[in-house]
């Protein structure tokens, strides 16, 4: 499954558009299994390391052993984000609400190590809390990732889906401009995004495998940079719901 990563995300580069790989996998209950995952990203963080310089890595925190041990999960963090050749990061992903305080809390840990160059966050603008971390990750000074967001939470923990999160990523999207924070547009709706490049001039966007592919080639003729998300392994079930949902507004 890596072999095919690593073709997918040299055939992005051919067409100008960077790559994030991703290994399936998220929830795991048990330290000895979050030690074979962590060993099985530093193995890929060589093989990523081989491949073109804006071949980046993807991960889900509790695919790390997050809701078990946080502190072994941020050592494992660490020890991938070090493993990367300079200029190369390790983006984590978000998760639903119950896990970000847990999440933001791991990613600042590395960053203060001295990794926050190695590291990207996510931001989903759909939850509530989301103005505030922002201000947290723009300090801890790592790369972000404004997406609308993948989980269905309450109303007091999130805005729904459709012009409320909409508006909301519209503001964030602004405030990051403003704070000169490394970003990325990370959402196919054409319409947010065009507005914002618009506005705020070619900020890179980022795209999942497979979906209006043309439109990255677009992008690139218009000088925006494009990374593409490239997940692989047996671990797919959740993410595909996931996916399933945002294409039906749920």
């Amino acid at each position: 499954m890596a072999e095919a990563a690593a073709r997918a995300a040299r055939e992005l580069r051919a067409r100008g558009v960077g790559s994030s790989i991703d290994q399936f996998g998220e929830l795991v209950r048990d330290t000895a299994t979050a030690g074979r995952v962590a060993a099985s990203y530093l193995e890929l963080a060589d093989q990523v390391n081989a491949l073109p310089a804006d071949t980046w890595l993807s991960i889900d925190l509790s695919h790390l052993g997050l809701d078990v041990d946080p502190r072994g999960c941020a050592d494992h963090l660490a020890a991938i984000a070090a493993r990367l050749s300079a200029g190369r990061r390790i983006q984590v992903g978000a998760e639903d609400f119950s896990r970000a305080d847990a999440v933001l809390a791991c990613i600042e840990t590395v960053a203060r190590q001295g990794l926050a160059g190695r590291l990207g966050a996510t931001a989903p603008a759909n939850f509530r809390r989301t103005p505030r971390d922002l201000e947290r990750l723009v300090a801890a000074g790592v790369h972000i990732r404004l997406v609308k967001g993948a989980y269905v939470e309450p109303g007091g923990r999130a805005l729904p889906f459709g012009e409320p999160t909409d508006l909301a990523y519209l503001r964030l999207a602004h405030r990051l401009a403003e704070t000169r924070a490394q970003f990325a547009l990370a959402t196919h709706d054409g319409l947010l995004r065009e507005a914002l490049l618009a506005a705020l001039g070619p900020r890179p966007v980022e795209q999942l495998l497979g979906v209006r592919p043309a439109m990255a080639d677009e992008l690139v003729a218009r000088g925006v940079p494009v990374r593409v998300y490239v997940p692989f392994g047996n671990d797919w079930f959740r993410y595909w719901m996931r996916r399933l949902a945002e294409s039906r507004g749920a």
